[in-house]
């Protein structure tokens, strides 16, 4: 049935309104939204009307060796927000630790929602898999057979942590469970990668919201991470960066240098060879990230982080991304090219506030 402004609450656009979501605050929404996934600004019209028009997708989330942070991350949110209601508007007919239904009753719905859905359904993943029999297992299904038997029937899968996505901390040495990502062994399926330990709540919903408008996954890096939140170092996205390009770096974490906000390159930040928009997007809504608190990057959405170097050591300068070498002379031309746009956006909006056709 429809709602008093003509949208069904069954779509999207009926549940923004009912839940008081002006016009201009879902297009401002859709306007982000398509500037992060790198859609030109014609798409925006296009992602809003898909969106509005869109219904409940159907969606299974299985939690296999994992902590619940991935699930944390994205619920814990201090405020109601568009990217949460989109999450909330899935039909989440699977998931451990949300659902309410248990025991038989929460496998028959899960059972019931890959047939009535089959081909259709989203299938979410958080935690790595055991190769190793009864490591972990849900309603007696190991962690292996249920992977396989949703799998079977998904339109596509979201590897939603590091965990499911390149193994995480469960396949770190010495490895007792023989745990592996999800691509190890589901290899016929479009697969996204989202790592973070735990992952960006927005690249979670910014992927959801892609798939309803575009009915297809966005772009994926070599490691299948969608390119619009991990195409950047976090170096090179870093407020520090420009002490780093200085010379000035804190050599403990209560110096001068650190009191004064300077590189924590030489404290083991690994920042130049991770890839995550945490420097831009931040964290609890916008407010901070790790570096900005004061510690430096442990690189948690690469894979094998916590094997790949000690948490305090630097990452050698030979690794390093060719963004991380930019030096100071790029700096600079960046905030050359930074000021000439400013200008130039400058002119426009005087222009416009000159032309009658715009008034």
């Amino acid at each position: 049935m429809a709602n008093e402004s003509g949208s069904s609450p069954a779509t999207l656009g009926g549940l923004l309104r009912s839940q008081g979501v002006s016009r201009r605050a879902f297009l401002k929404f859709c306007s982000t939204t398509a500037s992060l996934l790198a859609l030109p600004v014609t798409a925006v019209p296009a992602m809003a009307e898909a969106l509005s028009s869109a219904r409940r997708p159907s969606v299974i989330w299985l939690s296999f060796q994992e902590c619940t942070g991935c699930t944390e991350a994205l619920t814990r949110s201090h405020a109601p927000t568009i990217e949460g209601l989109i999450f909330d508007f899935v039909s989440l007919d699977y998931h451990h630790t949300l659902q309410a239904a248990s025991g038989e009753a929460a496998e028959h719905a899960r059972e019931q929602a890959q047939h009535e859905n089959a081909g259709k359904y989203l299938l979410l993943v958080d935690g790595s898999v055991p190769l190793t029999e009864h490591c972990s297992t849900i309603a007696g299904i190991s962690n292996l057979q249920m992977l396989k038997d949703c799998a079977k029937d998904a339109a596509a899968i979201i590897n939603v942590g590091t965990c499911s996505a390149y193994g995480g901390l469960p396949m770190a040495k010495p490895n007792p469970t023989n745990a592996v990502p999800v691509g190890d062994i589901i290899t016929d399926k479009p697969i996204v990668n989202i790592p973070g330990c735990p992952p960006m709540p927005l690249a979670i919903t910014g992927v959801i919201a892609h798939y309803l408008t575009m009915g297809a996954l966005p772009d994926l890096d070599h490691l299948g991470r969608p390119l619009a939140f991990f195409g950047e170092s976090i170096h090179d996205r870093c407020y520090r960066r420009p002490f780093y390009d200085q010379g000035k770096f804190a050599e403990t974490f209560d110096d001068e240098g650190a009191r004064k906000g300077w590189c924590l390159y030489k404290l083991g930040c690994k920042a130049p060879t991770t890839y995550n928009a945490c420097a831009n997007l931040k964290w609890n809504q916008g407010v901070s990230f790790p570096i900005q608190s004061g510690h430096g990057c442990i690189g948690c959405s690469e894979p094998r982080f916590w094997d790949a170097s000690g948490v305090y050591q630097s990452v050698p300068q030979g690794q390093f991304g060719d963004g991380a070498k930019l030096g100071a002379a790029a700096v600079a031309g960046a905030a050359i090219g930074a000021g000439a746009a400013m200008l130039a956006r400058k002119k426009k909006t005087k222009l416009d506030a000159e032309d009658p056709a715009t008034q």
